[in-house]
């Protein structure tokens, strides 16, 4: 098996001879870039900073540089300025830099000329760096430089990789520059575990630990495990395991170094942990999560919280870590309660005051619906859930301002005519009546927009019919529950912008044709709109209904009323 290096090296340490080879640009930093090294190092002072990787290859009497040439030329030029600008009182680099063809521009860099910085593309950039540095300098004392001298030698770090000398440098650079795929914290903790290593132990498990690492990254690309542990989509991440290493080291996403994760496990084994006791733990980690993946109730329960944002899997994973699985449990259910314990009643919860807040509670009241159905069986796709981007639907229509062109209207009629053909009513007696003169009304429109579709008078004609279509299948229903959480229900925001305005007769009807098409719709808006929660003797399909209300807010209670506590008030109609 291929053997690497890796360690962090004090740049005072870096020492040899490297050279950049011919499949590699020259030297190409800005004075952004230089400006910004400079300030970070000063800036952090004293306390350990560390840069990114310096890649490369030993070749015996030499280093190929791989990746890092930047970096390493611009700290070449600072040691130079600094020892020019000391009179030779201070230490110059103990490395130093050729490139493979490229003879005079290593000359260059050994003895920058200014005046012959237009000579070439490599000279103007060397040059100018070399004069970004003057500058920033220009101005401090020799003791500061001084000062920041030992910054270097005794604070900054680089990570330094060192790849065997059969591996090619040529693909590894390709990927790391063409691609701009840099090296992530998890290739660097694997390298720890596949390095030359005087641990007889680890050595003799290499071959096993490269095929768990691998099959753990598959697993991870299992969306309906990664969706559980996680919002954020997968190719945000270079590798899966990444994710796994991020939590076990306590990464936030307020921290910005890239390999915060690689220094937490590089700190473990420096301190004297073990390598191999390293590796299971991060197995033993992944194992944890895949037995909650498979815990019917935890695996609802944390992908509930995860899922509204609640509570981090890193705060959960902590937590597991110092208690009891029963503990866990109770643990998870306290911080439900805490995400619901909103700071008015529920029953004051409105769609256009509290949009987030009744979103929380449907969003709990479909996966505890899931989880408590079948026997325990089901279990709630939180992949599908992930891909949609959800919004509260009204199951009851609001109003027709959305339906401002002729074709719009024509096609929500059309569409109601459809539904109401569906149902059956009895035309004899008074509802009856009144939902066939309406459909009269409907389809002499249509017919009139058809023949002229710039028909005088169509908006005012429609809006009469929209109104007398909402007083017909409102059953006598007050406006203020329109925004009440008793009327609303997730969809798909593609979705809910189809079903806009529409009556719940037609509304049901689209719904039903989604879902005979195989569209994700969460599970308690597909038993809104198929009416299993009103009771078989009061149910009808025209409209939502005070029953239908009434029906579903028990609904609600039933499944997630045990969250309330005895502080909160339950949602009423």
């Amino acid at each position: 098996m291929s053997q690497i290096i890796l360690d962090t090296k004090k740049v005072g340490d870096i020492q040899g001879h490297f050279f950049i080879p011919d499949y590699q640009r020259g030297y190409r930093w800005t004075e952004k870039e230089v400006i910004l090294l400079l300030e970070d190092i000063t800036a952090n002072g004293a306390n350990p900073y560390c840069l990114q990787p310096i890649v490369v290859r030993n070749l015996g009497d030499k280093y190929e540089l791989v990746d890092g040439q930047q970096r390493l030329t611009t700290l070449y030029l600072i040691y130079k300025y600094i020892y020019k600008r000391g009179q030779g009182f201070m230490p110059d680099a103990k490395f130093t830099l050729e490139y493979e063809t490229r003879e005079t521009s290593a000359f260059f860099l050994d003895n920058i000329e200014l005046s012959l910085k237009n000579e070439n593309i490599d000279f103007y950039f060397i040059a100018n760096a070399y004069e970004t540095i003057s500058r920033f300098f220009e101005s401090k004392q020799v003791s500061q430089l001084t000062q920041f001298n030992q910054f270097l030698d005794q604070n900054v770090s680089v990570i330094w990789y060192e790849i065997p000398e059969n591996e090619s440098a040529v693909d590894l650079f390709t990927r790391l520059n063409i691609g701009k795929i840099p090296l992530t914290s998890s290739e660097l903790v694997k390298a720890l575990f596949l390095r030359n290593s005087q641990d007889s132990i680890i050595q003799n498990r290499q071959e096993e630990i490269s095929l768990q690492w691998d099959n753990i990254e598959r697993d991870l690309h299992d969306e309906t495990f990664w969706a559980f542990l996680t919002n954020t989509p997968g190719e945000k991440y270079a590798t899966r395991i990444d994710f796994l290493l991020d939590l076990m080291a306590g990464k936030t996403t307020e921290e910005k170094d890239d390999y915060y994760t690689f220094f937490y496990f590089d700190k473990m084994h420096k301190e004297g942990e073990d390598l191999y006791k390293i590796w299971e733990g991060i197995v033993h980690t992944f194992l944890t999560l895949k037995e909650w993946r498979y815990n019917h109730e935890l695996y609802h329960k944390i992908g509930y919280l995860i899922s509204c944002g609640e509570v981090s899997l890193g705060h959960i994973y902590q937590q597991s870590k110092s208690c009891t699985k029963k503990a866990l449990k109770s643990y998870l259910n306290d911080e439900i309660t805490r995400s619901i314990q909103f700071k008015i009643p529920y029953s004051e919860l409105s769609y256009e005051n509290h949009p987030t807040e009744i979103e929380r509670l449907l969003l709990l009241f479909n996966i505890e619906s899931v989880r408590t159905i079948d026997n325990n069986k089901q279990w709630f796709p939180f992949d599908k859930h992930k891909e949609s981007h959800w919004s509260l639907e009204h199951i009851h229509a609001q109003q027709s301002n959305s339906l401002t062109t002729n074709v719009q209207r024509v096609l929500w009629m059309t569409d109601h005519l459809k539904a109401l053909d569906s149902v059956k009513y009895d035309k004899s007696d008074e509802e009856g009546t009144k939902i066939e003169e309406l459909c009269n009304k409907m389809k002499s429109l249509i017919s009139d927009i058809d023949k002229n579709s710039n028909t005088a008078g169509s908006k005012e004609r429609f809006d009469k019919i929209h109104e007398e279509a909402l007083q017909i299948f409102s059953q006598g229903s007050s406006v203020e529950f329109i925004h009440h959480i008793s009327n609303m229900a997730l969809l798909d925001c593609g979705q809910n912008a189809a079903l806009s305005n529409y009556l719940f007769a037609a509304k049901r009807d689209i719904v039903v044709e989604w879902d005979k098409q195989g569209h994700y719709i969460p599970f308690c808006t597909k038993m809104v709109f198929f009416k299993y929660y009103t009771p078989s003797n009061e149910n009808q399909l025209f409209y939502w209904g005070v029953n239908d209300r009434r029906a579903y807010v028990k609904a609600i209670n039933e499944k997630i009323g045990c969250y309330y506590g005895n502080e909160v008030e339950p949602i009423t109609v």
